[in-house]
């Protein structure tokens, strides 16, 4: 496995030309959106790299090694020795919903020999929980999924995500990785302190929550945030929340996306299912960090067998990234200080985080989480 980061910044390419571009199998582009909009990169891309898959969506912040960058385009060139990937894309358009969508992308995908899906998705118009359980009522769940839901900085307008030259909104690319030379290894850590008792769902809609314990739900978040409460909804970045389900015993982060004050509802990030249990949250500037370090290091254990990463792509949550405004590097410094200097960094803030709870090894949504994939090929 070979592999070479990319840096479009300030109308300028970096470490673009080489006599190997024609042996490239991926080229993963994670990027702001004015700059794939406004311009023939993908084009470009396509041209500079024949032969490769190219995996693109946009960001709310891309990271270069320990850099964290904004409006760039951050590229990981990728040739695989031993291992053959496939690469399938849809559209929301296409279905009712981001179940059926989900079912459809899995079915597409060949499963036979099938190691490890890398998932790249929209993140305002597909519903990233159905998404994820429409793909594993079809491939199972053994078999892992990583990746992220695209960014558009903090504005929450629309997101593009692509596969070579098919880069718009609605779209869900997942590039499935086979056989027994590749060795992936996953790490999620959130590091949020928790305040308040736990509480149950008593009413909600799939991201919709109306009532916990029986009361208003909006109303008692309120209460909790106190002097907070009057700079809704910016300040929710803040104070996220976590879910208990009935199908698991451990929490998942659930970022509020929007406050709705005439009608009393709160939108969450992924789905709030009634009969969950919930605690509110706060943020703790240097458990934040803290997490990103253990996520690195569960990443790199998961590898097993001392198997050192030779790539490793990072999603943050865009909300970590506005919490920690000017540490955010700091996360990103500790998130690799178990890696070896040879390890190449590539990633991207989002609006989710898709990776394997360590506690079942089954593959999540998370919000406001750290998520680290590292991968490593063996010839």
């Amino acid at each position: 496995m070979k592999t070479r980061n990319i840096q479009y910044k300030e109308n300028k390419w970096y470490n673009i030309e080489s006599d190997e571009n024609d042996s490239i199998d991926v080229l993963l582009v994670f990027t702001g959106i004015n700059l794939v909009e406004n311009n023939n990169i993908l084009s470009f891309l396509t041209a500079q790299f024949k032969n490769a898959q190219i995996l693109s969506c946009t960001t709310a912040g891309e990271i270069n090694q320990t850099n964290v960058e904004e409006n760039s385009i951050i590229c990981s060139a990728i040739h695989f020795e031993k291992t053959p990937i496939e690469t399938v894309v849809d559209n929301l358009n296409n279905y009712k919903n981001s179940f059926e969508l989900g079912t459809n992308l899995a079915k597409k995908l060949n499963t036979k020999n099938l190691t490890h899906i890398f998932m790249l998705a929209d993140g305002n118009l597909v519903n990233g929980d159905d998404l994820l359980t429409g793909i594993k009522s079809e491939i199972g769940t053994n078999i892992q999924i990583s990746g992220g839901i695209a960014g558009d900085g903090d504005r929450f307008q629309k997101t593009l995500v692509g596969l070579n030259e098919d880069c718009r909104e609605g779209n869900v690319v997942l590039m499935g990785l086979y056989g027994n030379h590749i060795h992936v290894g996953t790490g999620k850590k959130a590091g949020w302190d928790v305040f308040g008792p736990e509480k149950t769902i008593t009413k909600s809609k799939e991201n919709f929550l109306h009532e916990i314990d029986g009361e208003n739900a909006l109303d008692m978040y309120k209460t909790y945030l106190g002097k907070y409460a009057n700079e809704l909804p910016a300040s929710a970045l803040l104070f996220p929340i976590s879910i208990k389900t009935e199908d698991h015993d451990f929490y998942i982060v659930r970022t509020i996306l929007s406050i709705d004050n005439e009608n009393k509802v709160m939108k969450f990030a992924g789905n709030v299912p009634e009969g969950s249990t919930i605690r509110f949250m706060k943020s703790n500037f240097d458990r934040l960090v803290l997490a990103a370090s253990e996520a690195g290091v569960e990443a790199c254990e998961s590898l097993g067998d001392n198997t050192i990463p030779e790539l490793a792509v990072i999603v943050s949550c865009v909300g970590r990234k506005l919490v920690l405004a000017n540490r955010i590097e700091e996360e990103v410094e500790a998130a690799v200080e178990c890696f070896p200097n040879t390890t190449k960094i590539i990633g991207f803030f989002s609006y989710g985080e898709i990776s394997p709870q360590k506690d079942d090894h089954i593959s999540y949504l998370h919000n406001q989480t750290i998520t680290i994939t590292t991968f490593s090929e063996r010839v």
